[in-house]
This record gives C-alpha cells, sequence and structure tokens, in this order.
C-alpha cells in the first residue's frame, strides 16, 4: 500500500478535525450494521439545511441480501468490484418540484448534496465511511428504487460500512485507497472587495 506523507491533508485555516479526517474509502468491511446506526446516518441528514425548508431529498437503502442485490444491479461493474462488500447501499434522490405543485425546486441537487454531506460526516464520526458514486445505471434507479423519474432525479448511491482491509481490494483499487489533496484555499474562495 502506497504511504502517506504527513504533510498531505494539512488544513490552511483552522477547521475541525472531521472534515479533514473524512475520506471516501472503498475497503470496506461487510459486517452489518446495526439499525440504530443506519438510523442514526439518515437522521443527520434529515437535519441538513435546504431553500424553504423544503428538504427535497430522498434516501432509498438496502442492508440484507435481498435489497442489497436490488441496488447492486444498478451499479456499473468498475465500482461493483468494490461496493459488493458494502453492507449498506443507498440511492438518493432529489425531489424536483416543490410540494404537491409543478414549480420547480431550483436548489433540488444543491440541498440533495448538503443531506449527502451530513450523512457521510456522521458516518466519519461513529468511525463509519460513506462513498458517493456516480457510477450507476442511471435509467435503472427509478424501477429499481420504485421512484418517480418524473418526480425525482437520481443524484448518486452511496456504500457505506466499518473501514475494510485494503487487501480485500483488487490491487489496481488498492494502490488508489490513499487519503486525496485538496486544491489551495485561494483557488476555491476568492475574496473581492476594498
Amino acid at each position: 500500500m502506497p504511504t502517506l506523507d504527513s504533510s498531505f491533508r494539512v488544513p490552511e485555516a483552522a477547521v475541525d478535525d472531521l472534515f479533514v479526517a473524512r475520506r471516501s474509502h472503498r475497503a470496506l468491511s461487510p459486517e452489518p450494521l446495526p439499525r440504530e446506526t443506519i438510523e442514526s446516518l439518515f437522521e443527520a441528514a434529515r437535519w441538513a439545511p435546504s431553500a424553504n425548508n423544503g428538504q427535497p431529498w430522498l434516501f432509498v437503502y438496502a442492508d440484507d441480501e435481498p435489497g442489497l442485490a436490488r441496488l447492486r444491479s444498478v451499479v456499473i461493474e468498475r465500482n461493483r468490484r468494490w461496493a459488493d462488500r458494502a453492507p449498506v447501499l443507498v440511492l438518493l434522490f432529489a425531489r424536483r418540484f416543490k410540494d404537491g405543485t409543478r414549480e420547480p425546486i431550483r436548489t433540488h441537487a444543491f440541498d440533495a448534496g448538503a443531506a449527502w454531506m451530513s450523512l457521510a460526516l456522521q458516518a466519519e464520526r461513529l468511525g463509519l465511511s460513506a462513498r458517493a458514486m456516480g457510477g450507476i445505471h442511471l435509467d435503472a434507479t427509478y424501477e429499481v428504487a420504485g421512484v418517480s423519474r418524473d418526480e425525482h432525479e437520481i443524484m448518486c448511491a452511496i456504500a457505506i460500512g466499518r473501514r475494510g482491509n485494503v487487501s480485500a481490494l483488487p490491487a489496481d483499487l488498492a494502490q488508489r485507497e490513499i487519503p486525496s489533496a485538496r486544491r489551495p484555499l485561494r483557488e476555491i474562495a476568492i475574496r473581492i472587495g476594498g
């Protein structure tokens, strides 16, 4: 496994360690997660901010073999090489319209992203890993999840579990199982004014 330079993930400003520690692991243990742990993840997502408190996110998940088999069917083969070990798989959808109307929610994807980040941070807090993946068969997700394509937009799938042994991954993926760097702060936050 590659070694990590200790200066690789150093924040440029004061920030809670949780943000720097959070990573999207591929090496997951297939050990089942207790129901209360899973509910804790979605409870964290429930409290995410959203435009007009619309809460347009919808998480469809599986944590038993019949449900996992259904959700695995929408994950592309490249991601199944590691995601099949996850004891929890999730599809995240964003509701397109305000409740009871056909008025679009302009920020539906943004709001669903906030809910995803809340879930990911709660997973880190619990010593778990949550890895979002866009590599899914988009069209198939609606039927597998029983969700209306007209009312919702698929955002991603999420694999959740305890961190597993990197040696369980195929060699090419094990080589990539290292913390990622971030762009310098100056590239993502530009101050204007006097």
